[in-house]
């Protein structure tokens, strides 16, 4: 006997969850409704199907192919139209003329006993036999009465409670001989219960009805999706698993990874290749799909993950589905009933409510509150660049194909034959996207000189030397899980704003250019790039008094790219150095904050006994140095600002100095002390870059351990900043702890404040009425000043919604009070 699985509803209901997928695919338990009923049809030997098919209909098609996969034989029909339950099978009606068939719907969960219906409908002779089952609540569905011969008696579709005679309803599952064939008219939209069933009773022609015992679920709503997984879990309905039980209830599927330190109560279910970490609690009723990342400190709670989603940390998720390759970040909360389409990014921190839909490829911006559908437009601004290029995290949100895709855009915003320089840090990730961009490169017509692993400075100025420009990819600082795909202009610099808007407008339209296969861009290697870069530092650096001043330095690479141009750096100063650290660890091309102060200790506790006279320790790109002084102290980045300043201005005497409008204004005084002026920038590093490029100035930095150098590059340059410091004090004959103690203390305090997109404009014009008569300084954001020379500066941030607040006063306490009265005034304007 052949089998017709009915398989073209569009499944309304359940959308947004069937907008991009046809209802019969959705998954339960981690396969698709419709492949549990086809193992139900093979199990009791129904192997010969036809599939009628109609809404997203190739979607079908392609997962199940011939049926090979499952041992079955499939064939498909295709309704133009919407033809109706009879009309669609009508429409495979060659197929089945020749024999009994059995009707089942694709998009209902059931164990039957299919045989034991055959059975039943060839011992009553019936030419319509109609498989029955008893719900508690018929009211969604057709009624049927049978008398004791089992005989139909009558139909009535979706009842009202005061038509109900019954609690036993028809559920689509049907046994019929091909005469049945007769009563329904071809390529017009016909119903079995609605049109032909009644037809044959008038006719008094044998229709009987059997009275199912098993499970049966109508996926049709959210609430029974939803129900239907949590009964696959429990073990109400006889299907197959994929998996392993390890222990009751709790299934793990091949592949999948799961720490010990996760948090299991089941009954649930965990696909392939899914990866659950240390703090995640996962409780009953759950199903994560396959490739699934569960990041740590994340609950889920009768949660239906569909394939590649990535749930972040400490995210909430309780009740809800969440759609197919769609990311969940930090610390967002999704509440019971609500459904998130395929392909949709929600912000962290945001809060979507109970039973909200959001259809697909919809963006929910960090800190959101969303209590109604997103069904037309974004709730959020899709932005590429933040402080360090396009940051993301890998395969996550920066992918091979977004990397493709950017690199192609960039090339686009370039003249054809042009060439690009590309260069990475020590990481996998970082190697393995940049081939990605380097494909992207030449596939556009761009030329590439690829510098490999080198520190980013080295990047920068080898960018410089010709090149229309420049892509670093790196490991985010502070964040091993994270990118940054850098875009560096002709000199070397960080894109501007503008040339950054330039490369998003190209992105947005997805202009690529591509070459003509003559056009095919060319890849080269280039030698010695190390000598050539400190060969032009020494010469452009000032380094006398350095080669007979006996100093002796501690140089901490930290196991990062600066390890390589240390050994050429270090032989040619003439310096006593010792260096730690100096090998390439891939597992970490990136420091946490703690491990950064630990290196940090280590290396003063290296000084102190080494009795050098300061200690540097380069960042793992080789772009940044933080100091340790000779009695082995650290000195914070802030601190070592001044100091740096301090040397620098003493010895120019004249000139300017490029700091952003956060530091503090100590700064000020000790430049001033020295007959050197501060010029204010913002705190975009290009803005940095845009002033250390003036003639006259002789200094910059960003507080956070990044230095220029304008005698030898406009970027911040640890190289540069290191050979420069072991020339100053060489020269001062001081020690960096007598500088520091000369310069008096600052009291500089900063926060954050979550402030939604939508209310940041709002936001910075409620700032400027609170500062009233005040002096306010807009360089970057609004900086107010009180009469006694306090100051508060608020600067929403360009890529996420946060807006970052500083405060300086005489005393910390002063600059609590500022910080708490500005916060206050945020606070008010964003709620």
């Amino acid at each position: 006997m052949k089998a017709v699985v009915m398989a073209g509803g569009e499944g309304t209901r359940l959308r947004p969850m069937t907008s991009s997928m046809p209802k019969p695919l959705l998954p339960v338990a981690n396969r698709p409704i419709m492949e549990h009923v086809l193992r139900l049809l093979k199990r009791h030997g129904l192997s010969e199907t036809v599939v009628t098919v109609q809404f997203l209909a190739s979607l079908v098609k392609n997962y199940f192919g011939d049926g090979e996969e499952l041992g079955m034989e499939l064939t498909y029909a295709n309704e133009e139209k919407p033809l109706g339950t009879a009309g669609s099978v009508k429409n495979a009606e060659e197929a089945l003329k020749d024999d009994a068939f059995l009707v089942i719907s694709g998009d209902a969960l059931t164990d039957f006993d299919l045989t034991d219906l055959i059975r039943f409908h060839k011992q009553k002779g019936a030419l319509v036999t109609v498989c029955l089952t008893r719900v508690p609540n018929p009211l969604e569905f057709g009624i049927t009465i049978v008398d004791e011969e089992g005989k139909v008696e009558r139909f009535l579709e979706k009842p009202t409670w005061g038509q109900v005679f019954s609690d036993t309803v028809n559920t689509g599952i049907y046994v019929m001989e091909p005469e049945v064939f007769n009563y329904v008219d071809p390529d017009v939209p016909v119903d079995w219960s609605g049109d032909v069933f009644p037809q044959l009773m008038k006719e008094g022609r044998p229709i009987y009805g059997y009275v199912a015992e098993g499970y049966w679920e109508d996926v049709g709503t959210h609430e029974s999706y939803v129900k239907a997984q949590a009964d696959v879990l429990e073990g109400k309905v006889q299907v197959e698993m994929d998996g392993f039980e390890i222990s009751p209830g709790v299934w793990i599927a091949e592949g999948a990874e799961v720490s010990p330190d996760a948090v299991l109560r089941g009954p649930l279910y965990i696909g392939d290749y899914a990866k659950v970490e240390a703090g995640v609690e996962i409780r009953e009723h759950t199903v994560v799909g396959s490739n699934v990342v569960v990041k740590s400190g994340a609950f889920l709670h009768k949660a239906v993950i569909h394939d590649n989603v990535y749930i972040g940390p400490h995210s909430n998720l309780r009740g809800c589905v969440i759609g197919k390759n769609t990311d969940i970040m930090r610390a967002a909360r999704i509440e019971d009933g609500a459904v998130i389409g395929d392909e949709c990014l929600v912000g962290e921190e945001s809060i979507i409510q109970g039973n909200v839909r959001v259809y697909p490829f919809k963006t929910i911006e960090a800190g959101a509150f969303v209590n109604t559908s997103v069904i037309w437009e974004s709730r959020g601004q899709a932005h590429l660049f933040g402080a360090r290029g396009v940051t993301g995290i890998l395969n996550v949100e920066i992918t091979p194909e977004l990397v493709v895709r950017l690199a192609g855009a960039y090339a686009t915003t370039l003249k054809k034959g042009a060439t690009v320089t590309t260069a990475r840090d020590h990481s996998r990730g970082a190697r393995a996207l940049k081939r990605a961009v380097i494909s992207a490169l030449q596939c556009s017509a761009i030329n590439v000189r690829d510098l490999e692993n080198v520190p980013l400075p080295v990047a920068r100025q080898q960018t410089a030397r010709g090149t229309a420009g420049g892509i670093v990819v790196r490991t985010s600082p502070g964040v091993p899980d994270s990118v940054d795909i850098m875009f560096l202009d002709e000199r070397g610099a960080d894109l501007s704003l503008q040339q950054q808007r330039k490369l998003d407008r190209v992105y947005a339209r997805q202009e690529y250019r591509r070459a003509f296969p003559g056009e095919i861009g060319d890849l080269q290697f280039p030698g010695s790039v190390f000598d050539a870069y400190t060969g032009s530092l020494l010469r452009r650096v000032d380094t006398t008094g350095v080669a007979d001043s006996g100093l002796k330095v501690v140089v901490d690479a930290s196991n990062g790219s600066a390890g390589l141009v240390l050994p050429s750096l270090l032989g040619r100063l003439e310096v006593d150095a010792l260096t730690i650290n100096p090998g390439l660890d891939e597992s970490r091309p990136t420091e946490t904050a703690e491990s950064r102060r630990a290196g940090l200790v280590r290396l003063g506790e290296i000084v102190a006994s080494a009795r050098a006279a300061f200690g540097v320790r380069f960042d793992p790109v080789g772009e940044r140095i933080s100091l340790v002084d000779e009695r082995g102290r650290i000195i914070e980045d802030d601190r070592a600002l001044l100091v740096l300043l301090d040397l620098v201005a003493a010895e120019k005497r004249s000139g300017k100095v490029a700091l952003p409008v956060t530091t503090t204004r100590i700064a000020e005084q000790v430049a001033a002390y020295h007959g050197t002026q501060v010029e204010w920038t913002t705190t975009s590093p290009d803005d940095l870059t845009r002033v250390g490029r003036a003639e006259n100035t002789i200094f910059g930095g960003d507080g956070r351990g990044g230095y220029i150098v304008p005698e030898f590059s406009s970027v911040f340059d640890g190289s540069a900043a290191f050979v420069q410091l072991i020339g100053l004090v060489a020269r001062t004959q001081l020690t960096l702890s007598q500088i520091d103690a000369r310069i008096p203390r600052a009291h500089v305090l900063k926060r954050d404040v979550p402030t939604p997109w939508a209310v940041k404009g709002l936001v910075m014009r409620r700032v400027v009425e609170a500062a009233g008569d005040r002096q306010v300084d807009t360089t970057d954001g609004v900086r107010v000043v009180e009469a006694d020379g306090r100051w508060a500066l608020v600067l929403p941030d360009p890529a996420e919604a946060v807006t970052h607040l500083w405060a300086e006063g005489p005393d910390d306490a002063s600059a609590q009070a500022l910080l708490d009265e500005w916060a206050g005034v945020v606070d008010g304007a964003g709620h």
